[in-house]
């Protein structure tokens, strides 16, 4: 899918954009410039718009259009200069270049008729409709050094000290500026200790001291839920490009399995690919 449209990114880069061109668009052959005798249709613009890159379509229309109008019709003055008499580079590179438009508007037309609302649901059902809910946990911890220091706090904790005031005071951990908040985690998101103590615990209690690799904890467990599965919007996004490859793929292997291919069995020395020598 990744085919190069050269002569479009020097489009996107060569825009000017001018004050725009009143026409009374009728259709897609709807002449807009004759130049050297050889119409410039509106469809012509069309095809070449729908190809920008997005920053050139947000543009407005009317500096889109003059702009587009204006580097077609510098485009087609140069191409006239040129007489019929191409090079064997330019006629290998505008063959080159025919088949990819050809093979993107066959994947394209493939990826259009895949993505559909109904596809994206079905696998969005396939992937998320059957997942049963996990615990999912909201806690606050203070890292220190020491199993003493960690006692300590446990101590000063029951005697009514403020959980947030001590982590930002003697947590030596990322979060202690925070109060000690972790804020939600599932299974798996902790280390293998830490997270068996989160488990044992119930919401509004305080931990004894927990030793991990990066030190020992005081752990308060704040809250406990349900996850949920991801809303279908937010996960559109991935579930519309993994249809799109796949559609892709299809179609690509489908067509190439179809069509007679002989490959030539002469030895080939891969560096001759950049030897532009060759196309003189």
């Amino acid at each position: 899918m990744n085919i190069i449209r050269k002569p479009l990114a020097r489009l996107a880069l060569g825009l000017t954009l001018l004050s725009p061109v009143a026409v009374q668009a009728q259709d897609a052959d709807t002449v807009l410039a004759t130049v050297g005798g050889e119409e410039i249709t509106l469809g012509h613009l069309i095809a070449v718009a729908s190809s920008l890159p997005t920053q050139f379509q947000q543009l407005a229309d009317d500096r889109l259009y003059s702009g587009l109008l204006e580097q077609m019709i510098r485009q087609v003055a140069l191409a006239q200069s040129m007489g019929d008499s191409l090079s064997k580079e330019l006629e290998l590179s505008l063959e080159s270049q025919r088949w990819a438009l050809m093979a993107n508007s066959i994947i394209d037309g493939a990826i259009e008729a895949a993505v559909t609302e109904e596809s994206v649901q079905a696998l969005y059902d396939a992937e998320f409709g059957n997942i049963e809910p996990e615990k999912e946990f909201n806690a606050s911890h203070i890292l220190v050094e020491t199993e003493e220091e960690a006692q300590a706090l446990v101590t000063e904790l029951e005697g009514g000290a403020d959980f947030a005031e001590l982590a930002r005071a003697r947590s030596v951990g990322p979060s202690g500026p925070n109060g000690g908040e972790l804020g939600w985690f599932g299974p798996g998101m902790m280390v293998a200790p830490f997270e068996m103590a989160v488990i044992r615990m119930e919401p509004g209690t305080v931990s004894e001291p927990v030793e991990t690799q990066f030190g020992w904890h005081v752990i308060r467990l704040n809250d406990i839920r349900d996850s949920a599965a991801q809303p279908l919007e937010e996960v559109r996004g991935r579930l519309e490009e993994r249809l799109s490859e796949e559609a892709a793929q299809e179609v690509v292997d489908s067509l190439v399995a179809a069509t007679e291919i002989t490959r030539s069995e002469a030895e080939i020395d891969p560096a001759l690919i950049r030897d532009t020598s060759l196309l003189d």
